[in-house]
């Protein structure tokens, strides 16, 4: 069985730096940092009193206000940036098969905010028994995002949501990409959410000693591959790609903004939270999407890393990176957008795909900020290029991204310019 091209016709986003895909790439390209101080809830009192919130959307824009009641805040942020990816492709709805399309959604938590709320001020505190929303597991649910977006366009396609942490969205892409080559789709609205911005989201992060504690200095505390580095900074928002079979896009006049390659998937095996030290699960997973890609390691000129500018994971994914691409490691350009997003959880993946892709298209390389010359780890080799504090243009042939979860869940995509 020949399996079919995929390529990427529309993009939606919403993030700490940017309402839109094209807002949000300006800022990545100009290494603009989406952190501030935490409005979303006092946390004054926290360890950590930062993160990278959205700004100044107005979700009745997109959703009535009514429906929007009836959605938790990620799936608010996820619908969002479905609407615009599904405008931004140009399909003709009254004409497509709808059949064919479908929905893969990712997302690591879920309706945390509302599990909080409902527990805290409806359910378990009442005198004379629980009273909760009816509306409470529909909120709270994981899948429900996937479940909103093709009830608001009418897809009866492919439609779920895949779980897997900080690769989750990562996943999405994977899956909507073989759902489509395999012939099962013609396309396939794929992307992640995350809105973990709350007292339980960012008391349970620092219990673990997860997230920085720079409150003195929000704008620079994410700062991936310096030595002061102390941990990530919260995020939310959502990114969704259209990925759509190529005759398929081709035969409606799409424009397309790249091809999707191939994918990989792996584990660590190693431990509940932490990356295996020595990068085993990360080096397997661009092996694998290498692989499926039918490409080299130097056929790949910039890799959208993790880079959560935690102390262990940035060493372990600079050493996989060393151990697959060897000398062309030297050649590549390297960036982490977290830098400038924080860590958008579940739909981090997402996200930096959108990055990755737009790279290509753009042949710019977005950088990661905060790097100080004198701030440097003995552990990382710094004749690789980091990109550090300035974009740089370059050709980007291809791209590849990566994002590795709690659990030891790993997953890595690769974009190319699209050629006939």
């Amino acid at each position: 069985m020949e399996l079919k091209r995929v390529v990427v016709t529309g993009l939606g986003a919403v993030t700490p730096v940017g309402n839109t895909p094209e807002e949000t790439w300006n800022n990545l390209v100009n290494g603009v940092s989406g952190a501030a101080p935490i409005t979303l809830f006092d946390a004054s009192k926290f360890k950590t009193q930062f993160a990278c919130e959205v700004k100044g959307l107005n979700v009745n824009d997109f959703i009535d206000r009514k429906e929007a009641r009836k959605m938790d805040r990620y799936t608010q942020l996820a619908m969002i940036s479905a609407i615009q990816a599904v405008n931004d492709c140009g399909m003709d709805l009254e004409q497509a098969n709808k059949n064919r399309i479908g929905v893969v959604f990712g997302v690591g938590i879920g309706g945390i905010k509302t599990f909080e709320d409902e527990v805290k001020y409806y359910g378990l505190h009442e005198a004379d028994g629980p009273k909760f929303n009816p509306f409470f597991i529909p909120k709270m649910i994981a899948d429900i995002a996937a479940g909103q977006i093709s009830i608001r366009f009418g897809f009866h396609g492919p439609n779920y949501t895949t779980t897997s942490a900080c690769a989750s969205s990562t996943n999405a892409l994977a899956d909507a990409f073989n759902l489509i080559r395999l012939g099962k789709a013609d396309a396939i609205v794929a992307g992640g959410a995350e809105a973990a911005i709350c007292a339980c989201g960012v008391g349970g992060f620092n219990a673990m000693h997860a997230l920085s504690t720079r409150n003195d200095d929000p704008q620079h505390a994410s700062r991936p591959f310096s030595a002061s580095r102390d941990g990530f900074i919260m995020g939310e928002g959502a990114g969704c790609l259209i990925l759509e079979e190529l005759e398929h896009a081709k035969a409606r006049g799409a424009k397309i903004y790249a091809e999707m390659a191939g994918a990989g998937m792996s584990a660590d095996a190693h431990h509940i939270t932490a990356s295996h030290p020595e990068g085993l699960g990360a080096r397997l997973v661009m092996e694998n999407a290498l692989e499926d890609a039918e490409m080299k390691p130097e056929d790949i000129d910039y890799i959208n890393v993790h880079g959560t500018s935690t102390p262990v994971g940035d060493i372990s994914e600079v050493k996989a990176i060393q151990q697959v691409f060897g000398e062309h490691a030297y050649k590549l350009n390297i960036s982490s957008t977290k830098s400038m997003t924080g860590h958008l959880l579940g739909a981090a993946g997402a996200v930096e795909a959108m990055a990755s892709v737009l790279a290509v298209k753009n042949d710019i390389v977005p950088p990661t900020i905060n790097h100080e010359e004198d701030d440097k780890d003995e552990k990382i080799d710094y004749n690789m290029n980091f990109t550090f504090n300035k974009a740089q243009k370059r050709e980007v042939r291809a791209a590849l991204s990566n994002t590795f979860g709690f659990g030891g869940h790993n997953a890595c995509v690769i974009f190319k310019k699209y050629a006939e």
